[in-house]
């Protein structure tokens, strides 16, 4: 199961095992999934992992 670093609306980073639609490009690339951090849902954007 493939898993994807998101950040949350306050900023914070965690990951998922499910991040629905990721190719629904009519509906931008936000969702709303529960952060773990705020436990609070909020809408989430995948974070690009480049290296430095």
């Amino acid at each position: 199961m493939e898993r994807t670093v998101v950040r949350c609306a306050d900023g914070h980073v965690f990951t998922t095992a499910s991040f629905p639609m990721q190719q629904a490009e009519r509906l931008g690339p936000g969702r709303l999934l529960r952060c773990p951090r705020c436990a609070r849902l909020r809408s989430v954007v995948p974070v690009s992992l480049q290296k430095q």
